[in-house]
């Protein structure tokens, strides 16, 4: 049975992005969670070492939540090419390097992927909402597209500029921070939080 998380409760984000944190907690405003990120409590990223997006978000998860005290969000996403097999996946972040230079990794996706037919895309995301007893639930969403080049847009983060979903005319780059915001892949695994752990926003929400 899923753990409610009940208004008015105080939630780390397990991530040290601003992007994230952004979003996350347009998100969750509804609902009267008060979101902090790891970053601003200090604490440390840990090695992403899981095969998986699931994987991967458990262990951001349950790290946070452990460390903090608190339950936890974590997020765990990539963008996935399907001329390169699905490349850079879990890697999406490393293909920017330490300095997060987005514009290098998607220079690289395009060097890598060339120029084919097969355009297709998809962005992923698993949440991982975790309590610091262990518990965790996880919670998936994705959103298929094409990937365009040259990049377009200076919205959004991450591969975004070079995005474009399916029945959409922009990137993700291009689009409302609030349309993004409530169409991504990471609302459609919040949706599926929200009928797991959350409920009917409270009144006023």
């Amino acid at each position: 049975m899923a753990r409610p998380l009940d208004p008015g409760a105080r939630l780390v984000l397990a991530s040290h992005n601003p992007g994230k944190l952004v979003e996350i907690r347009a998100l969750l405003e509804p609902w009267d969670i008060h979101v902090v990120s790891a970053g601003d409590l200090g604490l440390p990223e840990p090695e992403e070492t899981e095969p998986t997006f699931s994987g991967n978000a458990r262990l951001k998860g349950q790290a946070a939540a452990g460390a903090s005290g608190l339950p936890a969000l974590a997020d765990d996403s990539g963008f996935c090419v399907g001329a390169l097999g699905g490349a850079p996946g879990i890697y999406s972040a490393r293909w920017a390097g330490p300095g997060k230079d987005f514009g290098a990794a998607m220079q690289r996706v395009r060097a890598e992927a060339g120029n084919p037919t097969d355009r297709s895309a998809y962005f992923i995301s698993v949440l991982c909402l975790a309590w610091p007893d262990g518990h965790f639930e996880l919670f998936e969403g994705r959103v298929d597209g094409n990937w365009v080049w040259p990049p377009r847009g200076d919205r959004g983060f991450g591969y975004d500029p070079m995005f474009q979903p399916h029945g959409e005319s922009e990137t993700y780059g291009e689009m409302d921070p609030a349309r993004k915001t409530a169409t991504s892949h990471r609302a459609r695994a919040f949706a599926a939080l929200v009928r797991g752990s959350l409920g009917v926003p409270p009144a006023g929400g």
